[in-house]
């Protein structure tokens, strides 16, 4: 399969998938529709289908080309581990008043597992073991689990409108598929999956939630990390550790 052509079929999978998937779940809304409703900002109800059908998109968009075997691996576990941990603080850490790191990590210090220590945990838990499948030395490793791990929780803090977090994602990348070897593939399955919910989230009928916003984020971080040296990774992890510590800091002022 040409370049060109890896790219059009994780696209295309990732955008396909993503769809029906969406629609199997709105058919069906396993639990009651009651666990798939939210109150968005502007107090309408949306619902949570885009999330896991996301998920489920760039997961199977990562794996439907032709990528080196350790690769479609990484990228499958960042994808499906931060969709997971994104999926349950969307269920389990409904109503929790509590924002940032600082907030969860407290909480675990004084004995108490939060859905949002849980989603941190795990996220960097599945963020480094792709660094180890993707990268041979340990420093490069190290950096990637942070950019993979960064990644996802970037793409999360920006998800506080109506379409925010699919457009960046959208955004960020589209100018992935110019690159060479694995990353221009592993870019074209968060494009799909974002291209594929993006309409329904900017009229307020659905919501990435946090299962798609990290899982899209985690696929982007991904095909950064193969596309990049160690000094390209060094960039990348201080842009997502500085953009974690605004967010952090943002959080904390908004629940004052």
């Amino acid at each position: 399969m040409t370049r060109h052509g890896a790219r059009t079929t994780a696209l295309l999978a990732s955008y396909g998938a993503t769809r029906a998937a969406a629609t199997g779940l709105r058919r069906r809304l396993p639990g009651g529709a009651a666990r798939w409703e939210r109150t968005n900002y502007a107090g309408r109800t949306v619902e949570l289908c885009a999330g896991p059908a996301a998920t489920v998109g760039a997961a199977l968009g990562v794996v439907a080309g032709t990528l080196p075997p350790r690769t479609r691996g990484a990228a499958a576990l960042a994808v499906l581990a931060a969709g997971a941990c994104g999926a349950y603080d969307d269920t389990a850490g409904a109503g929790d008043p509590r924002r940032g790191f600082r907030a969860h990590l407290g909480a675990l210090s004084r004995g108490e597992l939060t859905s949002g220590a849980v989603k941190l945990l795990g996220i960097g838990a599945a963020g480094l073991a792709a660094g180890v499948l993707l990268k041979e030395r340990p420093a490069d490793r190290i950096l990637a689990g942070v950019v993979v791990a960064g990644a996802a929780h970037a793409v999360n803090l920006v998800d506080v409108r109506p379409g925010r977090a699919a457009v960046a994602v959208l955004a960020l990348a589209a100018p992935g598929l110019l690159r060479r070897g694995p990353a221009g593939a592993l870019a074209a399955a968060p494009l799909g999956a974002a291209a594929a919910v993006v309409i329904d989230d900017l009229a307020e009928q659905t919501m990435l939630g946090d299962a798609g916003a990290h899982a899209l984020g985690a696929a982007l971080g991904v095909a950064v990390v193969a596309g990049n040296g160690r000094a390209g990774l060094v960039v990348h992890a201080a842009a997502v550790v500085a953009a974690a510590a605004y967010g952090d800091k943002v959080s904390r002022a908004a629940a004052c």
